[in-house]
């Protein structure tokens, strides 16, 4: 007994009626939005690699000011594999390097003390792609420092 205000029984007809192409339709738009979501979700992964988490973890986080610290790289890098940094702070006892697009982006960080000639360092880094590489310092006084520079990385000599 269906009355013309229920229109379950005919809901249930139509859907009954589905088609195996309707079927076949449904079945691919429901797999291509699995693929599409989880495209996005690895977009999202690249995007948040752990940067944010790392200067959370070094800076206790304390707000981080711009200058007082010296990042020299350069601005092309030829070869990913050794890219060359130099970094220093006046008065910092502790300076963290980031790789920002890596998949780990912690490079290396450097302890300093009183007994430290000064608060500088050379190392030779790796990046997989052209990406921001960013250093922060952790100053005597308990402050924290930042210096920015975007690294392009080119395959053999020709862009990226």
């Amino acid at each position: 007994m269906s009355s013309p205000e229920y229109p379950r029984e005919e809901l249930r007809r139509d859907f009954m009626q589905l088609t195996r192409r309707d079927l076949g339709a449904l079945c691919a738009s429901v797999v291509a939005a699995t693929a599409l979501a989880g495209r996005a979700g690895l977009a999202l992964a690249e995007e948040d690699n752990g940067t944010a988490a790392a200067i959370q973890a070094f800076t206790g986080g304390a707000e981080v000011g711009e200058g007082g610290v010296t990042l020299g790289a350069p601005e092309i890098a030829e070869n990913g594999s050794t890219v060359p940094i130099e970094v220093s702070a006046d008065g910092a006892a502790a300076i963290m390097i980031l790789a920002s697009a890596n998949p780990n982006p912690g490079v290396a960080t450097f302890e300093f003390s009183a007994l430290s000639g000064s608060s500088s360092a050379a190392t030779r880094i790796r990046l997989a792609k052209t990406q921001d590489v960013i250093a922060i310092a952790r100053m005597g006084d308990g402050s924290f420092s930042m210096a920015k520079r975007q690294i392009k990385v080119t395959i053999g000599g020709c862009g990226g």
